[in-house]
């Protein structure tokens, strides 16, 4: 019996939308005999589009064979240090590491495994942001070329390099859902120090590029992927101007978007806020289901966690960390 024979264990969901119920198909016949999957069908498993297959398959049984092969995938994968690397050939973790901690955070089966990976992000600082880092920089010459602050501090797509929003995003993301009693101690303050960044990146009319808002003088062109996930992050986060500006942003630009993956990010992103995607011309079911198979296993993913109206991913539990802190500051 072939994947496409196999039975889905996805078909007791009730109201499944046709092109939902193909893209299930279609990943769930993409994944790899090592349990994990590539970008594209055939592909190499690694570790980011495992995590988005999971993550379209959450809220199904946990013994479900394709969740545990995945899951087993994920386990064998991760690093002695608790982290997870882009791919196999690569010996030092990554941001996706945020990722892996997110989706295996649902089994007591991986529970020491999200611990060390927990552990792994609040140990990660950027050299950006370091106090030798910010000194050279004010040794330079006296007109500043950027307009961000450089005390805040996120995460990078690699250790110990520079603070990007959507790494930062993303971890800030997996500490709001993970468990008190897993989260390290520098954990509340590692969000505090992220939550100020991704505020101090923001771009002048709303939003957020991969990076920086103001570089040499010219202002950045915010983009719509790192803006919901950015968004995403902040959903708990005390509010500041610069959400309401960004979401207004978000829903103009909604307008214009072209792609499937962007599509759906950013419906999910205004959901989760109370706003609807408005209306537009373009929409997730112009798209056949392979079609998206073609852009990608994460799109595939992303767009059947935005046609999920019961997805557990990506929304958020009023749980702050802020309640996990104990009377001697630390969280447990």
């Amino acid at each position: 019996m072939n994947a496409l024979e196999m039975p889905n264990p996805l078909e007791s969901r009730e109201a499944v939308p046709p092109l939902r119920k193909q893209c299930l198909s279609l990943l769930i016949s993409a994944q790899n005999a090592d349990g994990g999957w590539g970008f594209h069908a055939g592909q190499t498993s690694r570790v980011e589009p495992a995590c988005w297959a999971l993550c379209a398959l959450r809220g199904q049984p946990q013994d479900s064979r394709v969740v545990v092969r995945a899951n087993r995938f994920l386990q064998t994968t991760q690093l002695p240090d608790g982290s997870w690397p882009a791919s196999s050939q690569m010996k030092s973790g990554s941001w996706v590491t945020s990722l892996a901690c997110s989706v295996l955070r649902d089994s007591a089966e991986f529970r020491a495994n999200v611990k060390a990976g927990l552990e792994w992000l609040c140990e990660d600082f950027p050299r950006d942001s370091s106090w030798w880092r910010r000194f050279l920089g004010r040794l330079r010459s006296g007109s500043a070329s950027n307009s961000f602050g450089d005390t805040h501090r996120g995460w990078g797509w690699t250790p110990r390099t520079s603070s990007w929003v959507e790494p930062t995003a993303f971890a800030l993301m997996t500490l709001s859902e993970a468990t008190p009693q897993l989260l390290p101690g520098n954990a509340l303050r590692r969000r505090e120090l992220a939550i100020s960044l991704l505020y101090d990146r923001m771009c002048p009319g709303g939003g957020w590029n991969c990076g920086n808002p103001r570089v040499y003088g010219v202002d950045g062109d915010a983009l719509v992927l790192a803006t919901c996930w950015a968004l995403l992050a902040l959903l708990e986060a005390p509010e500041k101007p610069g959400r309401p500006l960004s979401i207004a942003w978000l829903e103009k630009e909604s307008a214009n978007i072209q792609t499937a993956g962007s599509l759906a990010v950013a419906k999910m992103t205004l959901e989760n806020y109370g706003r609807e995607l408005p209306k537009r011309k373009l929409s997730l079911e112009d798209f056949s289901a392979e079609q998206l198979a073609e852009e990608g296993t994460h799109v595939l993913a992303w767009v059947c966690m935005a046609l999920d109206p019961a997805r557990p991913w990506p929304s958020f539990a009023t749980r702050k960390l802020a309640t996990a802190k104990n009377s001697h500051g630390s969280v447990q």
